[in-house]
């Protein structure tokens, strides 16, 4: 089974940057499409950035030029860095990826970390 996990979210203030971090974990796997989303207090979960195992990337268009993915495919690691940052970006972000292991591909989640953004 793999396992991703978020961290290095944390509370900052408005113009401030944070960089989070995906770890994937298991064995016999490789990622595919990846993926950061958020949810706010209230609202439905959204689309942050994604990024193909190819190197394409794209970006919701509130973040657009502020915030930027990448990831390590040697170590299985996503980043997201998020600079400019403003109190409407406060919320648990998710690292989402497609999972490969053998011929199937599995959609998983990572548990979350909360962003929290003071004005």
């Amino acid at each position: 089974q793999v396992q991703l996990v978020e961290s290095w979210g944390g509370l900052v203030q408005a113009g401030g940057s944070l960089r989070l971090s995906c770890a994937a974990s298991g064995s016999a796997f490789r990622l595919n499409t990846m993926g950061w989303y958020r949810q706010a207090p209230g609202k439905q979960r959204e689309l942050v950035a994604v990024s193909t195992d190819g190197g394409s990337t794209n970006y919701a268009s509130s973040v657009k030029g502020r915030f930027t993915i990448s990831r390590d495919n040697a170590k299985n690691l996503v980043y997201l860095q998020m600079s400019s940052l403003k109190p409407e970006d406060t919320a648990v972000y998710y690292c989402w990826g497609a999972v490969v292991v053998g011929i199937s591909t599995t959609g998983s989640w990572g548990q979350g970390t909360q962003v929290t953004v003071s004005s």
